[in-house]
């Protein structure tokens, strides 16, 4: 199983996200079933390893908080290859993501190398003209959601098609 743990996205916000969809060509965008605010990217694990998952993650206790989508942004540089909305400055949020890396290390999982970057995927981009991208984060450079509740997290599987991935919630994790 090839697996993330993540923050589902209210309806409201997922209907706000849509409408920046649009004017980047060569853009695959997110399906409303892909959009999620990502905590961990886990990768591919067995059976064994999922339970041992859903057993830390079934540990973390900590108290439901307040999100807000901010601002939208690329990841490559000069060569974008992905969209994302932000996430406004939220220590809660961070909060819980460290919970999450640290219950995953005890068990054995490796550090995300990476440092984490709370944000929104929007599509994904090969071959698009820089100056089309460029034009989209200036036009959507204020986007704001409106704070929403993050009052829960789940494990999600990943199924990679040629269409793009499906996702799966595995189990939902309740925050207090």
């Amino acid at each position: 199983m090839r697996l993330f743990v993540a923050i589902a996205l209210p309806d409201a916000v997922a209907q706000s996200l849509a409408l920046l969809q649009a004017g980047v060509p060569g853009a695959r965008w997110q399906t409303r079933d892909q959009l999620h605010l990502t905590l961990r990217f886990i990768g591919e694990v067995d059976g064994r390893d999922a339970a041992a998952i859903d057993d830390a993650l079934a540990t973390i206790s900590v108290p439901a908080f307040s999100v807000e989508l901010k601002g939208v942004g690329s990841f490559g540089g000069k060569h974008p290859h992905a969209l994302w909305a932000g996430v406004a400055a939220n220590d809660a949020l961070l909060h819980l993501q460290r919970k999450i890396e640290s219950a995953l290390q005890r068990i054995g999982l490796e550090a995300d190398g990476r440092k984490y970057k709370p944000h929104v995927s929007l599509a994904k981009l090969k071959g698009t003209q820089n100056g089309h991208v460029m034009d989209f984060l200036t036009d959507h450079a204020l986007y704001a959601s409106g704070p929403f509740a993050a009052d829960g997290f789940i494990l999600y599987s990943s199924l990679l098609t040629p269409n793009g991935s499906i996702y799966r919630a595995e189990k939902a994790y309740r925050l207090k």
